[in-house]
């Protein structure tokens, strides 16, 4: 991969961290099995980062251009 488009992917993925602090997804878990009662919890798992990481991929991706254009 050539460093101008690695450059230009790390900048997008740091604009979209700042966009986007975090996401959720679900889980299903059976809590009773009792014949043909079932009874499940669907549970959430939030994951989120801070936006600092973001800047600092945004950061890192535009001198990684930057230096290219000099070379």
């Amino acid at each position: 991969m050539k460093t101008k488009t690695l450059g230009i992917v790390v900048v997008i993925l740091g604009i979209l961290m700042i966009i986007y602090t975090g996401f959720n997804y679900a889980t299903t878990e059976k809590v009773v099995d009792f014949g043909p009662m079932e009874i499940s919890v669907e549970e959430n798992h939030p994951v989120q980062w801070s936006p600092i990481i973001g800047v600092i991929l945004l950061v890192g991706g535009i001198v990684i251009v930057t230096m290219n254009k000099k070379k």
